[in-house]
């Protein structure tokens, strides 16, 4: 029997936790994994760079990350059962905290494992393809290149787990006039720094969590005024002073904006907050997840977690599903899929079977009607995989009456609902009050969050 190999794609949350179970599962000793990035290191998008369109060899940027992001949900719904921000920080810590606190607390998860993982990664590695080899063989030939270099190899795996996230392939619509616009076009993969675009008038086109925290980023660093447009229907927020609301962009006249509702501005600086695509261009076509947009439940997956649409079962796709809790899904996705290859869950196997699940949670994933109905729709997905896994059973039920609360806060008060506190799932201790209003914080840096000397 061959050797159980995993290859991991990426090493940003996902791929991290991955590692994480895997280092341990009792089982499979003999059992090696490797998990590659790009990157020089672990941590994926909450690592910060830069660099926009190509890294230092020429490779598109995955990363999307910019300065003074602060999670937009409460920390304490995507917190790790077995290693909490209290433990991690030695105190309860404020709900809501910046990228670099984000980076450091995943990273600390990593290093507190007794194993050196690190021993379990290849930086500066892009995979370029995986095609399943069919029986008798039944595995993978996965060919990467070294960055460094510039070497291609291509090496067998037994299984492969899809870890690259979601926020990578940006999704840009067009409109008419736009190659006249006179000013900066981005996409909010491609945005860094509000304080670049201070003293402008911003058109922020999207109408989503990533519009919304780009425009209340962009007024606290001091832009003159932003034009959020909406597709579908307004976020409808009472906005701080200096942003406002319109329906979809007809048309482009230079720097004049024209809108559907026959109103019109004259910006300085056109932003895309438009999502982002289901891409994965170095799967072959029977591995490959395809979406015509970002969803709770992609079809052909099982339990939002095992391929079904082609490598007999040994393909998995972690944290691709449109994210509420994020690391905590990731997590328990990661530790089914360690027990499912070593074959420690009760698990069907018929294909119909598989099928028959996963078709139950797409019809289901087909009625939800808001945001409301996502929250319980993923919290009950985290919780049939706590169950299968042993993984803590609160995370799902306790986590989405936790981001209930937290919605109902955004709809309150769009500006103050970073400052507000929510209990520990797991400790049980209630977040502190932040040192400053979200408002007024313009320090992201660790000691300012903790309030360290």
């Amino acid at each position: 029997m061959a050797k159980t190999r995993i290859c991991v794609i990426g090493a940003g949350p996902s791929g991290m936790s991955m590692v994480y179970n895997f280092s341990k599962m009792e089982t499979g000793n003999d059992a090696e994994i490797v998990c590659f990035d790009k990157q020089d290191t672990w941590g994926g998008q909450w690592n910060f760079s830069w660099r926009t369109g190509t890294d230092e060899y020429g490779e598109p940027c995955h990363n999307g990350m910019y300065k003074y992001l602060w999670s937009n949900g409460p920390k304490e719904c995507l917190e790790y059962p077995d290693y909490t921000f209290e433990e991690h920080f030695g105190k309860p810590v404020p709900s809501f905290p910046p990228r670099p606190v984000m980076r450091d607390y995943i990273e600390g998860r990593m290093k507190k494992c007794a194993k050196d993982l690190k021993a379990c990664f290849r930086f500066k590695t892009a995979v370029r393809f995986v095609k399943y080899n069919e029986m008798p063989e039944d595995n993978f030939s996965v060919t990467f290149t070294n960055l460094e270099d510039n070497k291609t190899v291509t090496e067998t795996f037994t299984h492969v787990v899809v870890a690259i996230g979601i926020f990578n392939s940006p999704k840009i619509p067009n409109f008419p006039g736009i190659e006249s616009f006179g000013g900066r076009v981005l996409h909010s993969h491609n945005f860094r720094d509000p304080n670049e675009f201070k003293g402008q008038r911003l058109l922020v086109i999207g109408a989503s969590y990533s519009a919304e925290d780009i425009a209340i980023q962009c007024c606290k660093f001091g832009a003159k005024s932003i034009i959020s447009s909406w597709r579908t229907k307004p976020m409808g927020f009472k906005w701080p002073k200096g942003i406002e609301e319109k329906p979809l962009v007809e048309k482009f006249d230079s720097n004049m904006v024209h809108f559907t509702d026959g109103t019109s501005a004259e910006v300085d600086t056109v932003i895309y907050c438009t999502g982002y695509l289901y891409l994965y261009p170095f799967m072959d076509e029977n591995l490959k997840l395809k979406s015509p947009k970002l969803t709770m439940y992609p079809d052909n997956v099982y339990k939002g977690t095992l391929w079904l649409g082609g490598g007999n079962n040994k393909v998995f796709y972690i944290g691709m599903v449109d994210q509420y809790f994020s690391f905590t899904l990731f997590d328990v996705q990661t530790l089914w899929t360690c027990k499912y290859i070593f074959g420690e869950l009760n698990e069907q196997t018929q294909r119909e079977d598989l099928e028959k699940s996963m078709k139950e949670w797409v019809n289901r994933r087909n009625s939800l009607k808001d945001c409301h109905d996502e929250i319980d729709f993923q919290g009950d997905l985290i919780t049939v995989l706590s169950k299968d896994t042993g993984y803590n059973i609160d995370s799902g039920p306790v986590g989405a009456k936790l981001f209930h609360t937290w919605e109902h806060q955004r709809e309150a008060d769009i500006v103050t609902y970073k400052d507000q506190c929510f209990p520990s799932i797991y400790t049980k201790s209630m977040a502190p009050a932040p040192s400053c209003k979200y408002s007024d914080a313009l320090d992201d840096s660790i000691q300012a969050y903790t309030g360290a000397k």
